[in-house]
């Protein structure tokens, strides 16, 4: 049994003279969204209020965060000034005493873990000579996730058995306490920190030979990791080849990169890949092609609405309900969200299916009925699709079916596939629009330019009609751009369209065809390697540039 324990709504501590908000510092962890700790997520979801080191950060939390929490840009006045530390603790004890409701909670979203080089210890302080009561959430370290997402693990049974945190800011460091071999440095802050704490550790005597591995945007799909030495790295941040770097290791554990590297060698690592799909029904593919290492970009190609005359689905929600149908089949996601909407519209719920016979087209559509508490009866057991549900779909039989007739709550433009398939088995068959497709607007000029132009590395198409609308609103994808289709039919249209397509998934269905764009990726890798060439995405391959997996992989 899981037991799921809320943030809580009061807090014990001391209270303040006055009313006020409560804070909770809550750690956001190095980057990754996946590593942001359950109980963070918990608070984020209760914030009325987030205080964030900058901006950029809201938009890693949002998806967490309640729709009408007030975000705060803890790095800048209004007037763009930059603050000072004493300042942002200010602002977090303001913002909680102009707030005079107990209730209400304001977190205070910091990078990796708060208790670990950044002003938590200043903030809590300034909370408690104020009287606000606050409590502090933990987060997963950017000094210890950062070098394992590189692959460098930081202790060892051989070397690096003493491991050293630099505060890269931090101008009264005694380097002279790591420059013993079995010293394993860890270095955070941006690139002149690191460079400034690096040439320490050169002038009090480490070996300038030391392995040294720098990276660059830690545990995100924009990830890249140099290993090089303590004199080389020095050169790089110098000549500012590695602008971007928040993170140094110093250290023999280095050289187990080699062996170690997970991340950055994963198949997709890198790429970016485009899902026209509405965000509704993107959820499942972002995090699968994230899994592999990629940044997707989802492109809204239709628009779903609701038919222009409600009456055909009234009427058969009518016959849903008063036993007119022996089965009702389900061939989209958007298929079922259609009649869910308009069983909430009329006071139904799921219940109204009792005694029916449900059929979906695949897994995502069973997923969504699922969610409705709605279990299907049939399911393709190869092609997910209409011919694939029809060659599981038991003919009509007088004896054993005391109803003969289906109903197909489907789109405005789906085909007749399925209709004459159960048609010549015997089904009387009622196709009721449940909602309309239109294209969708274009996207903005630099997505359409990014497509057209080959900035993107693949395009996943999950129908015909993704490709249609696709070319429609944006143009052709660049011929170097990885086409991959989710079946046969898709393939044929994007194939009629003028693209080379690359892959086409051996099951219709958004994973597989993750899946098999990731085993093409791996394709692609092996044969450089087999020429004894660096590792390039599609998009590298136009621009001419080598960099990030070639070297993981080489």
């Amino acid at each position: 049994m899981t037991t799921h324990i809320d943030a809580p709504k009061t807090l014990a501590p001391r209270l303040s003279p006055n009313p006020c908000a409560r804070v909770a510092f809550v750690g956001a962890g190095p980057g990754d969204p996946g590593l942001l700790t359950v109980r963070g997520r918990d608070y984020l979801a209760r914030a009325d209020i987030i205080v964030l080191d900058s901006l950029d950060l809201a938009e890693r939390v949002r998806a967490y965060a309640s729709p009408d929490v007030e975000f705060v840009d803890g790095s800048r006045r209004p007037c763009g000034r930059e603050l000072s530390a004493n300042s942002q603790a200010n602002l977090v004890v303001s913002t909680a005493t102009e707030v005079a409701d107990p209730s209400v909670l304001v977190v205070r979203l910091m990078d990796g873990d708060p208790s670990a080089f950044n002003g938590l210890t200043l903030e809590a302080s300034a909370c408690h000579r104020a009287g606000v009561p606050f409590e502090i959430v933990p987060g997963v370290s950017t000094a210890w996730s950062v070098p394992m997402y590189a692959g460098v693990p930081l202790t060892g049974s051989n070397t690096g058995q003493e491991l050293h945190m630099i505060d890269g800011s931090d101008a009264q460091i005694d380097y002279s306490l790591s420059v013993s071999d079995v010293v394993t440095v860890v270095v955070l802050g941006c690139a002149g920190d690191l460079r400034r704490t690096l040439a320490g550790l050169v002038d009090a005597g480490r070996d300038p030979a030391t392995p040294v591995a720098l990276t660059e945007h830690g545990t995100t799909v924009t990830q890249h990791t140099e290993v090089t030495t303590l004199a080389l790295a020095l050169e790089a941040l110098a000549d500012d080849r590695a602008p971007e770097a928040t993170v140094a290791v110093v250290g023999a554990q280095v050289d187990l990169r080699d062996e170690l590297s997970w991340y950055e060698t994963k198949p997709l690592f890198g790429w970016k890949v485009i899902i026209p799909r509405t965000k509704e029904q993107s959820g499942g593919m972002v995090d699968r092609v994230a899994s592999y290492g990629a940044s997707a970009s989802v492109v809204p190609t239709i628009s779903v609405e609701p038919p222009r005359t409600p009456q055909q689905m009234d009427k058969a929600i009518k016959g849903l309900v008063t036993g007119r149908y022996e089965w009702v089949g389900f061939t989209s996601v958007n298929a079922v969200r259609a009649v869910r909407e308009k069983f909430t519209a009329v006071g139904l719920d799921a219940r109204a299916f009792s005694g029916l016979k449900i059929a979906a087209v695949g897994g995502a559509t069973a997923d969504a009925l699922m969610d409705w508490g709605l279990v299907p009866d049939l399911m393709p057991t190869s092609e997910h699709s209409a011919r694939g549900l029809l060659e599981v779909w038991p003919p009509y039989d007088e004896v054993l079916d005391p109803i003969n007739r289906v109903l197909l709550p489907r789109a405005d433009i789906a085909t007749d596939t399925l209709i004459a398939g159960l048609q010549d088995m015997g089904w009387e068959v009622d196709d009721v629009t449940a909602y309309r497709t239109v294209r969708a607007s274009p996207p903005p000029a630099e997505v359409r330019e990014a497509i057209k132009g080959g900035a993107f590395d693949a395009v996943c198409f999950t129908s015909s009609s993704t490709v249609r609308n696709l070319i429609g609103i944006a143009g052709k994808p660049h011929p170097r751009t990885v086409v991959a289709c989710i079946g046969p039919a898709t393939a044929k249209t994007a194939e009629e369209h003028g693209l080379s397509v690359d892959v086409v998934a051996p099951t219709a269905s958004a994973e597989s065809l993750v899946d098999a764009l990731a085993a093409h990726a791996t394709d692609l890798a092996d044969g450089y390697a087999a020429q004894g060439l660096p590792v390039q995405r599609p998009s590298e391959r136009r621009n001419g540039v080598s960099r990030g997996r070639s070297e993981a992989r080489a």
